[in-house]
Parts: structure tokens; C-alpha cells; sequence
């Protein structure tokens, strides 16, 4: 069967450091017609949910933990029995949100998460947060990205536990070396390819600083 990519577009409230703003997120369901994962399950579980539909939804996959790309992760874990997965240098961020539910597995760098078809491989991140991973298929020309990289630039880095140069080094040397033609899912907003962001880079270090 062949693997598809599905985007669920959720609203709620990101908080951190004192404020609170509101956010439209991208939801991504990967997989075919019996099993999938979900990266980043944002607001709404019972959204997620229905979107899944009759599927197996074998891992919830979370690009880092800041509270609107999280906050429905428990729910929908307790929904449909999936496993929810976070880089362990995002575990303080998750504690603000979650504080007595524990993610089930941690990410780690060059694993590989299989899920009907797809071998997503973790590639990790920092900078947008400690713990931010993105998750690259080469066979589906695909890197989701998160916050870590959007069409236009770097995720923000002026909040806690975030570093302009960290998330800098990271699209240098682990997303801009992908082929210029892979797509880039993001976690927020629309999607672009690494050929049209790579001759940005020396645009946005200037800009950061």
C-alpha cells in the first residue's frame, strides 16, 4: 500500500515564559490505510482522532515540547493506545505541560521509526529547543521539520531554552546537506523545499544578530 501524508491544521494557545499567543499548527499523519504515526499532536485530540479514523496509530512522534505541539499528546495516547516518543533533552520542557505523564520512548539521533512504509530517521535539532528533532524520509523526498526550519527562515529563538546560534548550526550541518528538491513539513504555516531556503542561510545569520 502506498504510503500517504496528511495534514490536520489545529488551533489553540502557545505559553511559555510568562505569555500566551495564539497558534494554527500542522498535525501530520503518516502512513497507508491500515496502520499510521502522528507527528506533533497539537490542541485537539479528538480532531486527531477522527482524522486516524479505524487506523492503527502506532506512535505519536513529538518534534520538541513546547506546549502546542503536546499538549493533546496524553489524550490521544489515551485514545488509541499509541506510544508517545520525545527527545529526552526536551523532558524539562514537556514537565511544565505534563507533569505526571511521562512521553514512553525516547528519540534518539539516526534512529529509524518505521511506521507502513514509511522509515522515518530521527535527525536531531537543537536550538529552536533543546530536544527538537526532525524526521527525514528520503524514499518519500520528505523532512519534517517542526519548528526547527520554516519556509523563510529558522524557528524563534528567543524564548527559554532557546539558541539562535545552536538552531543555526543545526539547518547548516544536518537540513541544508539533504537534496535541494526534499519537501519540508513544518510545524506551523506553509511548506517549502531545502533548495529554496538553503541560499537564505547567511540572510538569517545576519538578520539574527
Amino acid at each position: 500500500m502506498t504510503v500517504r501524508i496528511e495534514r490536520l491544521v489545529t488551533s489553540g494557545q502557545f505559553t511559555l515564559d510568562g505569555g500566551t499567543w495564539d497558534v494554527e499548527n500542522n498535525v501530520w499523519i503518516v502512513g497507508d490505510e491500515r496502520e499510521v504515526i502522528v507527528i506533533d499532536a497539537a490542541h485537539d485530540a479528538e480532531a486527531i482522532a477522527r482524522a486516524v479514523d479505524d487506523r492503527h496509530l502506532i506512535a505519536i512522534v513529538c518534534t520538541h515540547a513546547h506546549n502546542d505541539h503536546i499538549n493533546a499528546a496524553p489524550a490521544l495516547a489515551d485514545l488509541t493506545g499509541a506510544t508517545i516518543w520525545l527527545h529526552p533533552d526536551d523532558l524539562p520542557l514537556w514537565k511544565t505541560t505534563h507533569p505526571h505523564r511521562d512521553p514512553d520512548r525516547h528519540l534518539l539521533d539516526g534512529q529509524v521509526i518505521e511506521a507502513a512504509g514509511a522509515d522515518l530517521t530521527v535527525i536531531h535539532t537543537p536550538g529552536h529547543a533543546p530536544g527538537a528533532v526532525c524526521l527525514y524520509d528520503p524514499a518519500l523526498g520528505t523532512v519534517f521539520t517542526g519548528d526547527t526550519l520554516f519556509q523563510g527562515g529558522p524557528g524563534a529563538t528567543g524564548r527559554t531554552y532557546s539558541h539562535f546560534p545552536t538552531i543555526i548550526d543545526s539547518i547548516r550541518d544536518k537540513l541544508l546537506t539533504l537534496p535541494p528538491e526534499t519537501k519540508v513539513l513544518t510545524g506551523h504555516g506553509d511548506s517549502t523545499t531545502i533548495g529554496a531556503e538553503a541560499p537564505h542561510l547567511d540572510e538569517w545569520i545576519r538578520r539574527g544578530h
